[in-house]
C-alpha cells in the first residue's frame, strides 16, 4: 500500500454542482480532510444554473479512493455522475498497437508491399538468409517473453493478468531506444514447452527478453535458449537488475570512497535477481560478499543446496558464516537486498561500518525503511520513485537490446553486462554525483544512447546501420 497519495491511485470524479456558491471550495476541503490531493479540477460544461467539473484526485490505494468518493457523495448540492480509475482508463484496449512505416495508398504500393512484390523479397531471402535482418522486422524487434509466474511482486498470476505488464515493458522500449517489441505471454509453465516455443518463434525476432519467469526454471530457461539460438537472450529480471545495481553501487563507491575489491557485501535474496548481481558484482572484482535467503547465510554445511545455492555457497562466504541476515549484515559495508519486505530496521543497519551503503530494493516495501536506514547508512537507494537513487532497469534494457541489435549480436556476455553498467554510471557525471544522485532519471536523455554504445562495442563495435 502507498503510504502517500500517488498518481498510480489516482482518479477523476465528475461532479454536478450548483454554478454559484462554495461547491468547489467545499469539494477541496473535502478530499484535503480525506487525505487525498486535488491535481487538477477542469470544467466539463457550464449553465446558468450548475457546472460539471472534473477533479483529479491522487489516493493511496483503491480503498482510500473509495472513501474519497463517498466523503464527496455526502456534499449537500453536489451530485456524481461518475468515477474513473486513471490507471484503468490508460489500459483500456491495451497500450501498444502495429503501425505500418511505408504507405499504402493506391494498388501500386500494395503490389511492393505485398503480393506480387513480395515474393521477390521473400525469395531473396531464402537464397541469402542473412538478408532477414536487412529486409524485414527482424533487425529492430524483440519477443518480450513471459509464463506468467512471477509477475512484478504480484506472484504467480498467469499470462493473462502477466499481458498488462509485457505491454508496459514493449512500449518502453519504443520511447527509450525505439525498437519494436512483442508481448507474448504462454500459456504453460513446463520449461521444455517454454524453451520450445520460444525456439520455434525466433526466427521473427532480433532477441529475446525473457520477463517474470520464477526462479529456478528461469535459470534453465536461458541457459537452453542461449545454447539454441542465434540471436541474443536475456532475462531482464536478472540481467537488468545486476546492471543498474552495479551501475549504482559503482558511483555509491565513490560517493563514500571505498572500492569494491575491499568492501564487504551483505545480500538478501538468492533467486534469479540476487544470483545475477552477485556474478556481476564478482565479475567487476567483488571479492567479501555473503549471500542470505530466508533461512539464513548461504553456506557450504547446508544440507538443503540446489545447485544454484550450491554455485553460491561455492563462491561466496568464504569464513562459513552460518547465522542469519541480521548477523551477516553486522560490520557490512554494503547492503543489497532484492528478497522480502521489512526484514531490517535502522538497528541492524547501526550495525554496519562507517559510511555504509543500503541498496533496500524490495517493491512497493523495501527491506528496511528508507527513512530509518538514512540514520545509519550514508547512501540509501530503493526501487521506488518517491524516494532518491530509484534502481528501475528501464535504465538498462532499452539501451542494452538497442546496442545488442545494432551489433547483430548473437549473445550476450557478462563483458557487455559489465559495460553497460560503467556507461549507466558514467551518465552521472562528477558534479553531479552525490549520496541522493548515484543514478540518473530514467528520462535523462543520454542514458538509453550511452548504454547501447558500450554494448555494441563490447559486442563487436559494429555501427548501428540503415537499409
Amino acid at each position: 500500500m502507498a503510504s502517500v497519495p500517488s498518481v498510480s491511485y489516482s482518479i477523476t470524479v465528475r461532479l454536478e454542482v450548483p454554478a454559484g456558491g462554495k461547491a468547489v471550495s467545499q469539494i477541496t476541503h473535502v478530499v484535503e480532510n480525506a487525505g487525498g490531493i486535488v491535481t487538477a479540477l477542469d470544467v466539463n460544461t457550464a449553465g446558468h444554473e450548475t457546472l460539471r467539473i472534473d477533479v483529479t484526485i491522487a489516493t493511496r490505494d483503491t480503498q482510500h479512493a473509495e472513501a474519497i468518493a463517498s466523503a464527496l457523495e455526502k456534499i449537500d448540492s453536489i451530485k456524481i455522475h461518475k468515477v474513473s480509475d486513471r490507471t484503468f482508463l490508460m489500459h483500456l484496449g491495451g497500450k501498444i498497437e502495429m503501425q505500418s512505416k511505408v504507405p499504402l495508398r493506391n494498388r501500386d504500393e500494395l503490389s511492393m508491399a505485398y503480393t506480387p512484390g513480395v515474393a521477390r523479397v521473400s525469395l531473396a531471402i531464402a537464397r541469402n538468409p542473412e538478408d532477414v535482418r536487412r529486409l524485414t522486422i527482424k533487425r529492430n524487434s524483440v519477443a518480450v517473453v513471459t509464463d506468467g509466474s512471477a509477475v512484478l511482486g504480484l506472484g504467480n498470476i498467469g499470462p493473462e493478468a502477466a499481458l498488462p505488464v509485457m505491454e508496459g515493458k514493449a512500449a518502453l522500449f519504443k520511447r527509450f531506444a525505439g525498437i519494436d517489441a512483442w508481448p507474448i505471454c504462454l500459456d504453460t509453465q513446463d520449461t521444455d514447452e517454454i524453451v520450445r516455443t520460444v525456439q520455434i518463434l525466433a526466427p521473427a525476432f532480433g532477441g529475446i527478453n525473457l520477463e517474470d519467469i520464477s526462479a529456478p526454471r528461469c535459470f534453465e530457461v536461458e541457459r537452453r535458449l542461449r545454447e539454441l539460438l542465434d540471436i541474443p537472450v536475456f532475462h531482464d529480471d536478472q540481467h537488468g537488475t545486476a546492471i543498474c545495481v552495479l551501475a549504482a553501487l559503482t558511483n555509491a563507491l565513490r560517493v563514500v570512497g571505498k572500492d569494491i575489491g575491499s568492501v564487504r557485501i551483505t545480500m538478501a535474496g538468492a533467486g534469479a535477481a540476487g544470483t545475477a548481481i552477485l556474478k556481476l558484482l564478482m565479475h567487476a572484482g567483488a571479492r567479501d560478499l555473503i549471500v542470505c535467503d530466508y533461512r539464513g547465510a548461504v553456506h557450504k554445511g547446508r544440507a538443503d543446496l540446489d545447485d544454484s545455492l550450491r554455485w553460491i555457497a561455492e563462491h561466496t562466504n568464504t569464513a562459513g558464516y552460518s547465522g542469519d541476515l541480521r548477523g551477516a549484515v553486522k560490520d557490512a559495508d554494503v547492503f543489497i537486498g532484492v528478497s522480502a519486505p521489512g526484514i531490517l530496521n535502522g538497528d541492524d543497519i547501526a550495525t554496519m561500518n562507517e559510511d555504509a551503503i543500503v541498496f533496500a530494493l524490495a517493491n512497493p516495501e523495501p527491506e528496511v525503511s528508507p527513512d530509518e536506514a538514512r540514520e545509519h547508512a550514508a547512501v540509501v537507494a530503493t526501487g521506488r520513485s518517491d524516494y532518491p537513487n530509484q534502481i528501475n532497469n528501464v535504465l538498462a534494457f532499452p539501451g542494452v537490446f538497442r546496442g545488442l541489435l545494432d551489433a547483430q549480436a548473437d549473445g550476450v556476455t557478462e563483458g557487455m553486462l559489465a559495460a553497460a553498467a560503467q556507461a549507466l554510471a558514467e551518465v552521472v557525471t562528477p558534479g553531479e554525483l552525490g549520496p541522493n544522485y548515484i543514478v540518473p532519471s530514467v528520462f535523462h536523455p543520454e542514458v538509453a544512447s550511452r548504454v547501447a554504445g558500450a554494448v555494441r562495442e563490447a559486442a563487436g563495435g559494429r555501427p548501428r546501420t540503415e537499409a
